[in-house]
């Protein structure tokens, strides 16, 4: 049980050995089923038409990197495809709404739902605990993984994209539907963030498109990473330079989640970012 207090120690000493740290029954079911339904709410109201579709590819395509839709998102609720949600002629294969790779970026401060669940002591306490001096919430997405169509994942570090000087992100993944191997869940490589960071993604001055820029060129072992299995309530914790991936979702079940990444207000943040909060300022887990 997670307390005000924060993690055990045991559990403080495995994520820094391991790079992640999974916390069951961390949410109770019916808080998942509320924000289940509201992003399902939210997908209905907001989904663009599939003439104006951005879809989001994670599998190292980067499909996005040039859409303004998806570069002005992070003080934003948008809603983005999957690539897969489109036939040979371009249409969608069901409703759009059904047919989404995930709602981004700021849900926790724009809608009061996503916000009431984002924000608490016991999160502000293992945040603590991994070691955020000052932690602010930076993003957040919710990702619907649907049924058949839900995308694969790529291995990759989340410092990459969301860089800080020093390195300080961490992810905050919450599993909203059970996570397994059939439909879906997350794999990562236990003591991963220790290897130095292969990648970092920056957006021109013009903020027109963002590119990898690569300082490493080998990958990421493929070898070793563990599934992490995740009943509905499940909280993971995740080390911003840890190599995590997950497979696409082939089953008839859906696997929904929610991330929130965050940054510690000590360290900066660089203008190159491609996730910028112009009109929104960064608030922490207690505010």
């Amino acid at each position: 049980m997670i307390t005000k207090d924060g993690v055990s120690r045991s559990q403080t000493e495995f994520f820094s050995e391991n790079g992640y740290l999974v916390l069951p029954d961390f949410i109770d079911a019916q808080a998942c089923l509320q924000l289940r339904d509201r992003a399902m709410y939210l997908a209905e109201t907001l989904c663009p038409t599939p003439q104006e579709a951005t879809v989001f590819t994670a599998d190292g395509t980067a499909e996005h990197a040039t859409d303004n839709y998806f570069l002005s998102s992070g003080d934003k609720i948008r809603c983005f495809f999957e690539k897969d949600a489109f036939d040979e002629n371009g249409n969608l294969r069901q409703q759009a709404h059904l047919c989404l790779n995930k709602l981004g970026h700021a849900m926790h401060d724009l809608d009061p739902v996503f916000r009431d669940f984002s924000h608490s002591v016991r999160l502000a306490a293992v945040a603590q605990s991994v070691g955020l001096a000052q932690e602010l919430l930076l993003q957040s997405m919710y990702i619907f993984k649907q049924p058949r169509i839900g995308g694969e994942v790529a291995c990759h570090v989340d410092h990459t994209y969301l860089w800080t000087e020093p390195q300080s992100v961490v992810g905050f993944w919450f599993a909203i539907d059970d996570a397994t191997t059939q439909n879906g869940c997350m794999w990562a490589l236990p003591g991963g963030h220790r290897i130095p960071v292969k990648t970092r993604n920056r957006v021109n001055e013009s903020r027109t498109v963002s590119t990898m820029e690569v300082l490493d060129p080998t990958p990421y072992p493929t070898e070793g990473l563990v599934p992490l299995e995740a009943p509905r309530g499940t909280l993971i914790v995740l080390n911003g330079t840890l190599p995590h991936r997950s497979g696409p979702n082939t089953s008839d079940k859906p696997r929904h989640a929610y991330t929130i990444h965050v940054i510690d207000g000590t360290a900066d943040y660089p203008p190159d970012n491609w996730l910028q909060r112009p009109s929104m300022p960064m608030l922490g887990f207690m505010n």
